[in-house]
């Protein structure tokens, strides 16, 4: 019965835009940094940006039939209380707390039952794949779970605005990131899951920090640390790709293709090997980079927005931002490459208030919310009229994180690729201690990443 009710609400919205079936009532029980770009070449400047792919063509949501207001159709169609389960990360909690009553508060004449649970985006997937009917309604992932997530039936269609125009309004980029197969899956809530090179100014001069090398030369004499997650693939990703070497996933969706071991790749695995032994590039997660930040004793690192806050408070005035620094493989300069990432937030296809739930998702994620968590956490706009404004524009780590996107590629691997890439950091961070052929390394590596899915 339900599967039924919802190919009628599909149709309906596709011919009308608005889902009147969905708005239901009590009766039914609900169940961790911009269109892809090559990076460039180990040959080419460092200062010339790749060119930019073709984006492939996204089906726009249908537009609501003259005359027609599916927001009212929705209300019109709702009877009882309108249960709803969402989930936020932990970090959102507060910020989603103000926005679901802003939200309830925005349709007086409805009665809801809203529920907020903690879920990081990092593991909204493998949280909904548990158990795809008993998930939240509403909730928030990175965008590089969306294939697995769709092929799980655990993503409703956008195929209908409500309040907002969903790919018009936000970066291309994101509605990409949004997307499958031409067609948008969720609601693109921020464009700033990437990374990029916070610095002390009062260390680092602008000039410093465009090369890696001179950023290791000039804090090792200040007798500071630079850091960065070396072995997390997220991040050596970056001296990889950023040297050409290329790591792309299959069209099947699982596994990878990966050219880390062909000719060039001994020279970045030896760059690596060469900048981790000074001791001043070290290897450090996380939450190690934010305690050492503020006793003193990192200067720079590689990391994303989120630890901008941090970063701001340890330096004061001397805190600034930029773009990856180049790197030197076989006496070669090259741009650090990065990948870029988008949040995103899904409605669940299962839900017994699908019409609601996608109203919601756009509240979410409209330009005042985007506007809002901006302010509240720094986190960087999807939304063009948001991202446009001049504290946005402002922003340091924001205005980094823009620069870096012309040398950042979306994040699209299969699970193979991250115990493999981490081993492989690991290796490289603690300067090779048993002298271990670096092509042989390699090809371990690249047999793990571009392993079959059993």
């Amino acid at each position: 019965m339900k599967k039924k009710v919802l190919a009628t609400i599909l149709a309906t919205a596709m011919t009308v835009g608005c889902l009147t079936g969905c708005g239901g009532g009590a009766a039914e029980t609900p169940a961790a940094e911009a269109p892809a770009a090559e990076a460039p070449a180990a040959e080419e400047p460092a200062a010339d940006a790749p060119a930019a792919e073709e984006a492939p063509a996204v089906e726009a949501p249908a537009a609501a039939a003259e005359g027609t207001d599916p927001i009212a159709n929705l209300i019109a169609a709702t009877t009882g209380t309108v249960t709803l389960k969402v989930w936020a990360s932990e970090e959102d909690q507060d910020l989603t707390t103000k926005l679901l009553d802003e939200f309830k508060a925005s349709y007086p004449d409805v009665t809801f039952d809203i529920t907020l649970g903690a879920e990081s985006e990092s593991t909204a997937k493998d949280t909904v794949l548990t158990d795809v009917e008993a998930a939240a309604d509403v909730y928030s992932f990175a965008d590089d779970q969306i294939n697995e997530l769709v092929k799980a039936g655990a993503l409703q269609e956008v195929a209908a605005n409500y309040t907002f125009d969903v790919v018009n309004e936000n970066a291309t980029g994101a509605v990409e990131a949004a997307a499958v197969d031409g067609k948008v899956y969720a609601y693109p809530m921020t464009a700033d899951n990437g990374y990029f090179m916070f610095y002390d100014s009062s260390v680092f001069s602008e000039s410093d920090v465009q090369s890696l090398e001179k950023m290791v030369e000039v804090a090792g004499a200040a007798g500071k640390k630079i850091a960065m997650d070396i072995s997390n693939g997220w991040y050596i990703y970056a001296f990889f790709q950023g040297a050409g070497l290329e790591l792309t996933l299959n069209d099947d969706g699982l596994t990878n293709t990966c050219t880390w071991n062909a000719a060039g790749g001994t020279d970045v695995a030896q760059a690596i090997l060469d900048l981790t032994a000074s001791n001043v590039l070290v290897d450090m997660n996380d939450e190690d980079m934010a305690t050492q930040i503020a006793e003193g004793n990192v200067a720079a690192c590689v990391n994303g927005t989120w630890r901008a806050e941090t970063a701001a408070e340890a330096w004061g005035d001397n805190y600034a931002a930029t773009k990856l620094p180049t790197f030197k493989a076989g006496g070669k300069d090259c741009q650090m490459s990065s990948y870029s990432g988008y949040k995103l937030v899904g409605v669940n296809p299962h839900s017994a208030n699908v019409g609601w739930s996608m109203l919601l998702a756009e509240f979410l994620t409209n330009e005042a919310a985007q506007t809002a968590r901006f302010e509240a956490r720094g986190l960087g706009p999807s939304n063009l009229a948001a991202a446009s404004s001049d504290a946005v524009q402002a922003n340091p780590a924001i205005s980094a994180l823009a620069a870096q996107a012309a040398y950042a590629t979306p994040q699209r691997v299969g699970g193979n690729f991250w115990s493999p890439a981490e081993t492989l950091g690991q290796i490289l961070a603690s300067d090779n201690p048993d002298g271990t052929d670096l092509q042989e390394l390699l090809d371990t590596t690249v047999e793990g990443i571009t392993a079959p899915v059993e």
